[in-house]
């Protein structure tokens, strides 16, 4: 009998041990038997072929219809197989493989595995591996005897039928495992044992047994993912931290008085709620989520503002330089005399804001680094360079961390560590995250989210330009844009690419851009052609400026400062400016191939402009065609501006590993079942049970089997789970 942490050559022989491996990263019984596969296909059923997606990887059965071959030339035969569902059909080719035409007769069939390609017009599988299924001739492998046929998720060089014979030899060799899920837990929810669950999953006898077994070991990795959760909250609340509680009399009243406008019944009640926690003697660890221009930095700065009146410092860590100048400038604006501390003019309880970034000149890197470690600067701003070693401070009592999404748990902890005692923390995103994914991505933190948007805020209309059927409607975007800056107004333009070298990446972010899996289409637009064109041709009569993250430090903010003082008319830029650059002049944004972003980025997109009293226009132009899936997820995008709304639509076209964070180092990623859409009861249940657990027994001294599999799943190297990809 063999184990789950059995090598796999010591059951299927070293050969087959090694395809598995190579092919896919699969070394132990375990690993195998966590391939989960991908669907079921009914016995004598044939597969419907019309969901087929050109550069798929699919394992089809289907039943031959016709098959002929020829020499086409002096050395080279093809074999050319019809194969059908009954209603549609699939070209198969098979170069050099004649006896193909004996074994595929018409009426006959198989299994196909394969690539869909596209071959004058028509859909086709090149070369497919294939399993002849006929009762009739005998050919009925064990794998295909029972009323339903595992298919698996396959490679190139690992086709399914390789998978479902090893797992065949191992099942019937595997010793009952330890049950990871405590007795009470599994009983109170009804759930199958183990054994049961992976030999269900993968020989099951019914869809019900697919089911239950697809339940329990959701279950598996729910309660994993929440007991890590309920660990790190536990040993947060354990820590001691230095209350920072209010001071009459002190910066924060002074800015409260500065203010010109009125806070919202939101900022209002999460202000008080961050007051009263900051004045805690445990860290506050709290995911402030809000609408785009919804108000988080003036929240995120009264906070701050309540711990330099405590008597210590503040951070505030962001992704690019961009943002990191901009936060510094925002929040000097918004402190005037406030933040000039040391200056003539400065108010009498000032403090400062420094800037601390990785291309800083030597003199204002040494300034900054001696402004933090000193105390001078009450604030300091900055990039990853905030992270390095180098960087001290004489008291941080609060670290705020902008645009959660782009950090991972260790940099936030080390930025964390800089502290003399743990400090308060605060992370921010504009990108509203539905609730599954802030229990599970964000469990270790409180969440607060922020709805209402300030009163003054201009409306944005969105509008869908398909560019490939209607140029003259691109035509008209251009001259919108050109009406928008005679009545003195500016714009965007943005682009998904830097450059050209990159057709699958944004250059950015370095997250994949979206694809649809259309056939033939060109690269994404790069910033640095549609700058040239726009010069040249509609808007020349125009200021343009381009932005973008490989220019130096310096060109970076005299492009945001010409641009936020309405000298230029139009900027032209990658998304670099999807967070934190508010220039209330901007009113109209043109998005070009739109349908390479995401959901949620094109929200945070055009929440750049409509920022001030003139209502705002953003274009979304793409090529993708009429009835497409981008096509109707941009019309969805133009039909509300509720960022809520529109995370869970993200969530429901993102693979559940870009928002578990599947590792980007190539390594498998160990959340393979649980969906954060379609299981939003097993999470909520799993965090109930993983809390009550934790709380019993925190080390799970008394649970070795589901101490375990919490090891299993997240050790020190794969912590980066809990990032979004």
């Amino acid at each position: 009998m063999v184990a789950l942490d059995s090598k796999l050559s010591s059951v299927i022989g070293g050969k087959s041990a090694k395809v598995l491996a190579d092919g896919l990263d699969l070394h132990t019984v375990g690993d195998l038997l966590r391939h989960y596969p991908r669907r079921y296909q009914q016995r004598g059923e044939l597969t419907d072929l019309s969901d087929l997606r050109v550069g798929e990887r699919v394992t089809v059965f289907a039943e031959v219809q016709g098959v002929s071959g020829r020499r086409i030339r002096p050395k080279l035969h093809k074999t050319d197989v019809v194969v059908s569902d009954g209603h549609r059909s699939l070209d198969l080719t098979f170069f050099n493989q004649p006896w193909r035409e004996r074994e595929l007769r018409r009426g006959r069939r198989a299994f196909f595995e394969g690539t869909v390609e596209v071959f004058n017009r028509k859909r086709q599988l090149t070369n497919p591996y294939y399993e002849l299924v006929d009762d009739d001739e005998g050919v009925v492998a064990a794998e295909f005897a029972g009323q339903l046929v595992a298919i698996y998720p396959s490679t190139a060089k690992v086709n399914t039928f390789t998978v479902q014979r090893c797992v065949r030899l191992v099942l019937d060799q595997l010793d009952a495992p330890p049950d990871p899920l405590p007795d009470l837990v599994r009983g109170r929810r009804r759930l199958v044992g183990l054994a049961t669950a992976l030999h269900d999953i993968h020989r099951p006898a019914s869809r019900e047994d697919v089911q239950a077994a697809e339940t329990r070991l959701k279950w598996d990795e729910a309660l994993a993912l929440q007991v890590t959760l309920a660990q790190r909250r536990a040993a947060a609340a354990g820590n001691p931290a230095t209350p920072r509680p209010p001071v009459e009399g002190g910066l924060l009243a002074a800015f409260d008085r500065r203010l010109h406008f009125t806070l919202t019944d939101g900022q209002t009640q999460i202000g008080q709620l961050l007051a009263d926690e900051l004045a805690g003697p445990h860290p506050m660890h709290r995911l402030l989520q809000g609408e785009v221009g919804s108000g988080k930095t003036v929240i995120a700065l009264r906070a701050m503002l309540q711990v330099i009146d405590a008597g210590a410092q503040a951070a505030l860590l962001t992704p690019t330089e961009v943002l990191a100048a901009q936060h510094a400038a925002s929040l000097r604006g918004l402190l005037g005399p406030l933040a000039q501390a040391g200056e003539l003019g400065a108010a009498e309880a000032a403090t400062r804001v420094t800037l601390l970034t990785g291309s800083q000149s030597a003199p204002a890197r040494r300034r900054a680094l001696a402004e933090a470690s000193s105390g001078e600067a009450g604030i300091v701003v900055g990039t990853h360079a905030l992270l390095q070693e180098t960087v001290g401070f004489a008291d941080l009592g609060l670290v705020v961390i902008d645009e959660q999404h782009r950090f991972g748990v260790e940099q936030r902890d080390a930025l964390r560590a800089k502290a003399v005692n743990p400090p308060h923390l605060l992370v921010m995103t504009a990108t509203p995250i539905p609730r599954t994914v802030a229990m599970t991505v964000y469990g270790d933190l409180e969440t607060s989210a922020l709805r209402e948007l300030p009163r003054g805020r201009s409306p944005i209309e969105s509008l869908v330009v398909p560019a490939a059927e209607k140029p003259a409607w691109l035509d008209r975007a251009w001259e919108r844009v050109i009406e928008e800056a005679g009545h003195g107004h500016q714009a965007f333009v943005v682009c998904p690419r830097i450059g050209e070298e990159s057709d699958t990446f944004d250059s950015e972010t370095g997250t994949a851009l979206v694809d649809d899996g259309q056939e033939g289409r060109r690269p994404p637009l790069a910033v640095s052609a549609v700058y040239a064109m726009l010069r040249a041709g509609p808007f020349a009569g125009l200021s343009v400026d381009m932005l973008h993250g490989r220019l130096a430090a310096e060109d970076k903010d005299a492009v945001m400062r010409r641009f936020a003082r309405g000298e230029t008319d139009v900027l032209v830029a990658t998304t670099v400016v999807e967070v934190g650059i508010d220039v209330p002049n901007a009113t109209i944004m043109v998005v070009m191939d739109a349908d390479r972003f995401g959901v949620s980025q094109l929200h945070q997109l055009r929440g750049r402009i409509g920022r001030g009293t003139a209502p705002g226009l953003c274009l979304l132009v793409t090529d993708a065609e009429a009835g497409s899936p981008a096509r109707e997820r941009l019309a969805a995008v133009s039909r509300t501006s509720d960022g809520f709304a529109l995370a869970r639509l993200d969530l429901q076209q993102r693979r559940e590993g870009d928002v578990l964070g599947a590792a980007q180092s190539g390594r498998r990623r160990q959340v393979r079942l649980l969906s954060l859409l379609r299981d939003e009861d097993i999470i909520v249940a799993a965090r109930a049970e993983a809390t009550a657990l934790v709380a019993a027994d925190p080390a799970l001294s008394g649970h070795p089997a589901l101490a375990e599999a919490v090891a299993d799943l997240i050790d020190e190297e794969q912590a980066e789970y809990l990032e979004k990809a």
